[in-house]
């Protein structure tokens, strides 16, 4: 599978990332450890070499990161393990004493415990899941410089910044010689696209690459539900009520585009999202060894640049 830097650094990645938020999670096949464990080795079997997780996800806080650490500790040269600390609206059991979210204690302290649980020395990209506002950036830079410097963290990216966000924390790290973020995490796809308005004209200019996360819509830009009630996924048996708001005629316009093209839905979408300035892999979950498949497969695809810029023009925002 191809690889890409992260941005302008020298952090290489596959096109194709693993979300992890779906191991130990009740209600999926992935809630058994010994499942999850089939799913992390197919994804490194068949290219994917980027794991993204955060010390949330999960059955519970942290046990998505614990049957991560299981299955690649005997793996782990082949990958490259990122997570994340301080979700705002999240709780960590007995993190209630560490401080704000992103000042050093809480910082070190999330740290020191999503290494325990990933089995390892050392993280390869810690990202902040979401902006502290009670701590300013320059506590964050500074506490995650040290980890850095420690070689507990390799290198650290924000999830969920805006783009004036990623401007200012640019600017500090300039300043004060702290290390520099080097992605972002935000959502991107088909149906949401603002931060091409925001975030995304930020990333070109800092040079940081660009993990979309929820890329395939909760599954609707797979092509596997419909209308009148066809396919069967989370979207059905979790998040029905989400459904109501759907434009299906936008998405039947889309799935005749690639039938008419005959490429599966799949891969437009993959590599609709690869074709896009500074995105550095498309990170999707997986619960099953065939999506995993059909995942890789979409990130080897060929795609004629007609039918994507087709694509663009049709979900224009």
């Amino acid at each position: 599978m191809e690889q890409r830097n992260v941005g302008t650094s020298d952090l290489r990645v596959s096109v194709v990332g693993m979300g992890c938020n779906n191991f130990s999670r009740p209600r999926t096949a992935t809630e058994s450890l010994e499942h999850s464990i089939r799913v992390i080795h197919a994804a490194v079997d068949h290219g994917i070499t980027f794991f993204d997780g955060a010390d949330i996800y999960g059955g519970s806080p942290g046990q998505s990161e614990e049957f991560l650490g299981e299955a690649l500790h005997n793996r782990r040269d082949q990958v490259v393990i990122a997570t994340k600390f301080g979700h705002q609206d999240f709780a960590m059991p007995g993190a209630d004493a560490w401080g704000p979210k992103g000042a050093r204690r809480y910082v070190r302290s999330a740290v020191e415990a999503s290494l325990r649980r990933l089995r390892t020395d050392h993280i390869d990209l810690l990202q902040m899941h979401t902006p502290d506002p009670e701590t300013p950036i320059e506590e964050t830079l500074a506490i995650l410089t040290d980890l850095v410097g420690e070689g507990k963290v390799r290198y650290i990216g924000h999830s969920n910044f805006s783009g004036a966000m990623a401007r200012e924390a640019a600017d500090i790290s300039l300043a004060e010689e702290y290390e520099s973020f080097i992605s972002a995490q935000n959502e991107y796809s088909l149906l949401s696209r603002d931060i091409e308005f925001d975030l995304l004209p930020a990333a070109v200019e800092l040079g940081l690459g660009v993990f979309p996360y929820f890329p395939l819509a909760n599954g609707l830009l797979t092509g596997k539900y419909t209308a009148d009630g066809g396919g069967q996924g989370r979207m059905r048996t979790i998040k029905s009520a989400q459904l109501g708001d759907v434009d299906w005629d936008l998405l039947d316009r889309y799935r005749e585009l690639c039938d008419d093209a005959g490429v599966p839905m799949l891969h437009v979408t993959f590599q609709w999202l690869l074709s896009r300035p500074s995105i550095s892999s498309v990170i999707a979950g997986a619960t099953q060894v065939d999506q995993v498949v059909q995942n890789a497969a979409a990130g080897e695809a060929q795609v004629p640049r007609a039918l994507l810029d087709a694509v663009d023009e049709l979900f224009a925002p």
